[in-house]
């Protein structure tokens, strides 16, 4: 036997991870087709846009869609025909954490990842290399296997594969493009070692060898949840020193460039903030959390779920900051929140830190004018609704004004958070804003975005994280 030279690639479901990854590999590898399949039809429709409105903002996605699309690059709501024509096969499904049962608010729900695999077990009719591509506990390529050969037609086999993502959304691209490692997972038998070095094949078309690593399933399934909960305790850590910074007097800027230059620490991940969000650092950590405790290792659990409580301790502390600092009440005061997705160059709002600090504003009676560039009002109205399930959304609404620029959000109000690090909020003309604003006029970086000591000559009262009020 040799590997199974692949020719056509299915990714079921077109989300944040199959639709990049997917794209790139459609662009990098034109002697492959590759058909990226989903049952929503209006996330589909999306993608074969006429003018390109992704259903994804990704700064340089667009370019590699453009590329290839109707080439080798096709988006589809015909799962089985996908599924029967592929050699090789990605799931790329949601794996949310659950919100009740068994596990509920820790473990990941393998509700979409269970479904995807019967449908592959009950479509195919030859042999398939299916890649467990969305993070998972470890294990579950197990119970993929076991749902797989269960149900498997005569004389078709199934190889499992585990390839998990390192993405960080904002820079998906470069990432895909010039990957740090691309890490496959198999079993260690001569099928799966063929399998592995199948998906291999396809990666060297651009990834350099050396970064393309092999190791068993359940290290690779493993390794990416730990990979995320160590840069999520790199933030929370920084996150702990900010709060000894503001009561000491320290600068936490300073603090972190001087940590960062040991060459044993390095600088990356040392950045403060009013927390970290997305759909990977919390849902990654709550995972080994859940799985710590399945394996009786209560300590092991603990350390974990610390690194979760102080990003939430490090949101409501911020927002406590702002009602004491703004006379001890913001009840029918205007704050403007500049920025709702959890991060720059992104329109994911997972866990974003804007979303705890509104509910918290909204407890307080206080007026919200919001902007963001990117993210839709619809989803924008969504999270908010399920971040206060108890207020009926015209409630919200009475509270919330979503604005159309950061200066409409910003006039009349008599403090400015914030809340995602835009490029554009640095390039606002803050003597324009202070004019339109109520006085004395504070703003809250939550970010360490903007010079400071600019906005306090201007006549702003500004309270950085990480520092005492200048």
């Amino acid at each position: 036997m040799s590997p199974v030279k692949v020719k056509k690639i299915v990714c079921i479901g077109a989300g944040y991870v199959g639709g990049p990854t997917c794209a790139v590999i459609a662009q990098r590898c034109p002697d492959i087709t590759v058909t990226i399949v989903d049952i929503n039809e209006a996330r589909i429709n999306a993608w074969n846009d006429k003018d390109f409105h992704l259903p994804i903002y990704e700064p340089g996605l667009e370019d590699v869609v453009k590329s290839c699309r109707g080439r080798n690059l096709f988006f589809s709501t015909d799962v089985d025909k996908a599924i029967q024509e592929a050699d090789l096969i990605f799931v790329s499904v949601n794996t949310p954490t659950k919100k009740s049962g068994v596990g509920a608010g820790f473990a990941a729900d393998l509700n979409y990842v269970e479904l995807a695999t019967r449908r592959i077990a009950a479509v195919a009719n030859s042999n398939k290399i299916v890649v467990e591509k969305s993070t998972v506990p470890c294990r579950t390529a197990e119970s993929m296997r076991v749902i797989l050969e269960a149900n498997a037609k005569p004389n078709c086999r199934f190889d499992i594969l585990s390839n998990p993502e390192f993405l960080a959304e904002g820079t998906a691209i470069p990432d895909l493009h010039n990957p740090d490692r691309v890490l496959i997972g198999s079993l260690q038998t001569p099928e799966g070692l063929e399998a592995c070095q199948s998906l291999a094949d396809i990666y060297a078309h651009w990834v350099p060898r050396e970064r393309i690593l092999t190791v068993g399933l359940w290290s690779s399934e493993l390794s990416k949840l730990a990979a995320n909960a160590m840069l999520a305790q790199r933030i929370s850590s920084i996150n702990a020193l900010s709060a000894i910074c503001e009561a000491t007097g320290s600068n936490i800027d300073e603090v972190a460039h001087a940590v960062g230059h040991d060459t044993r620490i390095g600088p990356k991940f040392l950045k403060a903030s009013v927390g970290f969000g997305g759909s990977c650092f919390q849902k990654d950590i709550l995972n080994l959390v859940y799985l710590s405790e399945s394996l009786h290792l209560p300590e092991v659990a603990a350390y974990w779920r610390q690194v979760v409580e102080m990003n939430e301790y490090q949101k409501s502390r911020f927002s406590k900051r702002v009602v004491d600092t703004l006379f001890n009440t913001i009840t029918g005061k205007h704050i403007a929140v500049l920025g709702f997705a959890f991060k720059a160059d992104t329109g994911d709002t997972r866990e974003s830190a804007a979303i705890s600090l509104i509910r918290d504003f909204q407890k307080e009676r206080a007026n919200v004018n919001l902007y963001d560039p990117q993210v839709e009002e619809s989803q924008i109205w969504q999270d908010l609704s399920e971040a206060s399930p108890e207020l009926p959304l015209e409630t919200i609404k009475k509270q919330v004004r979503i604005c159309s620029s950061s200066m409409q959000a910003c006039k009349g109000a008599e403090a400015v958070v914030i809340a995602t690090e835009w490029k554009e909020f640095k390039e606002i003309d803050w003597e324009v804003v202070y004019q339109s604003m109520n006085k004395p006029a504070f703003v809250f970086d939550g970010r360490l975005l903007v010079d400071a000591a600019k906005l306090t000559k201007i006549g702003f009262k500004v309270v950085t994280i990480g520092r005492g009020e200048l």
